[in-house]
């Protein structure tokens, strides 16, 4: 049998290797199909969770991500997973049932106009294209970076239209802007005659593979480095990184970037965070940019280089002078910080005076407890500032925040099966809050049934703790900003995991029986912890909040 739904899966089998979905009337043909194609699907428990999955997948392996749903209730239900999708600009395909082609149902509504809403483009297949169509989804999806649907109306779905014959070639367009040499040569000489300068990597620089380049860039300049919290790792050498910048970083760190002369940002769009609302260079500083966006992003900006971020910063190291202007100082300075161990931070009281845990301490014990080898999946939350802080990871890969570039929560937990999917021999750490826990609670059941080695800390502090610590002081109710105090140990057992509540340090131990014992499986632990100690970084949110 070869429906239009096989066309699809035989369109997508070369280039997607895994996908999550949930099956309803509108995708059941396209999930026995892809599975006919050697496709691994991954049933996870939300609609949400299908893309965010997907998401996680793309980030940890680089591989294209797929997702699918059905129709109407199904597809809206993703709505906030692909609006992340879409502005994280991860190349991600959503296969999802669609209205008939003879026209709405009663409970049909317009998936295209909602998914424009999000940024994300629609390809409806027909009868007698859909491998066409497939491929100019995925190809679209590839060449922008970005999420695509790709939509199979109900009434052909099942239908028979023959053989699907060969499949296109997927010839991506070339979109890199041509790189203005004169640009190039002024960046060089700029970054050439400073004494103290500085170069800050982001998420372009992953995507497009700069690390070697830039690595060789700082060694020729006596450059130190440090990256945005999507980039962590991308510099071959850590001796003269100070790490994540902006409300994550270390606060000597922070300091020390302060003093740098000359700028060079790469790949990075330089937001509100990673820049501590604009405190973070000093107001001397010339700062270069490399990027593939039209315009700088960032009005601190004062020369612009425009071109794919990999071959633009091979063109700057290519255009440097002979002999450097650096101070050899600048990065012994640096190097004596990283001796010192830039993930030690504040390690707690241990417990604060409501009783209750302090969570740098929590974050500190963790730190020394979890594998080395672990992938780290952070949920959206108050709580986001420990995992990011304390526990460092070992490539930029390894540290996930699906959800940051929206400002949601409760993607934490679907995000974790896919990282599994595409690291199966590390231990996946998740860090979620009890907001976002609850909100994506369906989905520790497949994270207990997909995760080997998985181990699934909640912040537990029974409140929406980022509006508590900036509402509540300016004398908001708090009450609905409360969350009754949740077993998450008991959630976990109950679907299978092993789980301890964490009301001391000792009860830490558990855990490190566990880990040491290497067994497969999920391990919850459900901290207790003090909503009364708030993140550094979320104290530079109330500061700038208090200013406007």
């Amino acid at each position: 049998m070869s429906t239009v739904s096989a066309h699809v899966a035989h369109a997508l089998a070369p280039h997607v290797t895994d996908v999550f979905g949930l099956m309803g009337n509108g995708n059941a043909y396209l999930i026995d199909a892809l599975v006919a194609e050697g496709v691994a699907f991954t049933a996870v428990r939300h609609e949400a969770g299908t893309v965010a999955a997907a998401d996680a997948y793309f980030r940890t392996s680089g591989r294209v991500a797929a997702a699918t749903t059905t129709y109407g209730a199904g597809f809206t239900n993703t709505i906030t997973a692909l609006a992340e999708a879409a502005r994280a600009r991860v190349p991600l395909v959503l296969v999802v049932g669609d209205q008939p082609t003879t026209g709405p149902r009663p409970w049909d509504v317009d998936q295209g106009m909602i998914a424009a809403a999000v940024g994300v483009d629609t390809f409806t297949v027909g009868r007698h294209d859909a491998v066409a169509v497939t491929t100019a989804a995925v190809r679209h999806a590839l060449a922008e970076r970005t999420a695509v649907i790709v939509a199979i109306p109900y009434d052909v779905a099942a239908q028979e239209v023959g053989d699907p014959g060969e499949r296109p070639a997927l010839e991506l367009p070339d979109r890199r802007p041509a790189i203005d040499a004169d640009a190039v040569r002024l960046a060089a000489a700029e970054l050439a005659s400073a004494r103290r300068p500085f170069i800050l990597a982001g998420r372009g620089a992953v995507l497009t593979g700069a690390g070697r380049v830039l690595g060789e860039l700082a060694e020729a300049v006596g450059a130190v480095t440090g990256s945005t919290a999507t980039a962590r790792g991308v510099f071959p050498d850590a001796r003269h990184d100070v790490g994540v910048t902006g409300g994550f970083g270390h606060e000597e760190a922070m300091a020390l970037v302060g003093q740098a002369d000359v700028v060079l940002v790469v790949g990075a769009g330089l937001n509100q965070f990673t820049t501590r609302f604009g405190d973070l260079f000093g107001s001397a500083a010339r700062v270069i940019q490399i990027d593939e966006k039209k315009d700088p992003t960032h009005p601190a900006v004062t020369r612009y280089v425009r071109g794919d971020v990999a071959e633009a910063a091979q063109a700057v190291l290519d255009a440097l002078p002979t002999g450097g202007a650096s101070d050899p100082g600048w990065r012994e300075a640096v190097a004596e910080l990283t001796r010192r161990g830039l993930h030690r931070r504040h390690p707690g009281d241990g417990t604060a005076p409501d009783g209750r845990l302090d969570p740098r301490s929590v974050a500190t014990r963790l730190a020394d407890i979890l594998p080395e080898d672990r992938v780290v999946v952070s949920d959206g939350g108050h709580f986001i500032g420990w995992a990011n802080s304390y526990w460092p990871v070992t490539a930029p890969h390894r540290m996930q925040m699906v959800g940051t570039e929206y400002q949601t929560i409760g993607l934490g937990l679907p995000s974790a099966v896919g990282a599994a999917r595409s690291c199966p021999e590390s231990t996946i750490v998740l860090s979620t809050g009890d907001g976002g826990g609850l909100m994506a609670l369906a989905d520790l059941e497949s994270v207990v049934r997909e995760v080997r080695r998985g181990v699934v800390v909640v912040w537990n502090d029974a409140a929406y703790n980022a509006e508590v610590s900036l509402y509540g002081r300016r004398g908001l109710q708090v009450a609905p900003m409360l969350i009754p105090e949740v077993d998450f140990a008991g959630l976990g057992r109950a679907l299978g995991a092993e789980a301890a509540v964490v009301r001391t340090l000792e009860d830490l131990d558990s855990l490190s029986d566990w880990v040491r014992a290497e067994r497969d499986g999920v391990f919850v632990v459900d901290c207790r912890i003090s909503p009364t100690v708030v993140a550094p970084y979320q104290e530079e949110i109330i500061a700038a909040a208090s200013k406007r």
